[in-house]
């Protein structure tokens, strides 16, 4: 039996529901191990779930970095009016990335033009790549998510405004 990405998502989201402080399946060759303890140590494959929140929408988890430097990072247009604009969420819990790999462009940038089957990001879990689309024509408004940073379920990656 092998894990399907859906059954990926229906596990972490029974975790981050549950009680439990860890979980750890094993099934054949396949490994997969959820802490809500962001210090916890698993095997090498292992992604941290962040504690599910009550009510409210989706954030990323508390982080003991320091914040990043003015002008870096998260990339917003100036004191934006979301009005009309169409957040593009995580599809799953998992790492972002801008881009496909480390030495290439983002797939988007601030201010760029999308099309329906636009790239616009991935999201990564136990090595599993799930490819963001805009699905709808428009313009990238704010990037919200951070290149490399875990993102948690229908957590907001961008905001993009649709062409009228």
């Amino acid at each position: 039996m092998t894990l399907k990405q859906t059954d990926i998502e229906a596990l972490v989201q029974l975790f981050g529901e549950s009680d439990w402080k860890e979980m750890h399946l094993t099934l054949g060759d396949e490994e997969m191990f959820l802490s809500k303890d962001p210090n916890a140590a698993g095997p090498a494959t292992a992604v941290a779930a962040p504690p599910a929140p009550v009510a409210g929408p989706a954030s990323p988890p508390d982080r003991a970095a320091p914040p990043p430097p003015s002008g870096g990072g998260v990339e917003t247009a100036a004191a934006a009016d979301r009005t009309g604009w169409v957040a593009i969420k995580a599809p799953n819990l998992g790492t972002f990335y801008r881009a496909p790999s480390p030495e290439a462009d983002p797939y988007v940038t601030l201010g760029g033009q999308v099309t329906e089957e636009t790239e616009v990001c991935l999201v990564e879990v136990m090595k599993l790549f799930t490819t963001i689309r805009a699905g709808m024509t428009g313009i990238v408004r704010e990037i919200v998510a951070e290149d490399g940073e875990m993102v948690e379920f229908g957590a907001t990656l961008m905001w993009i405004e649709p062409e009228v």
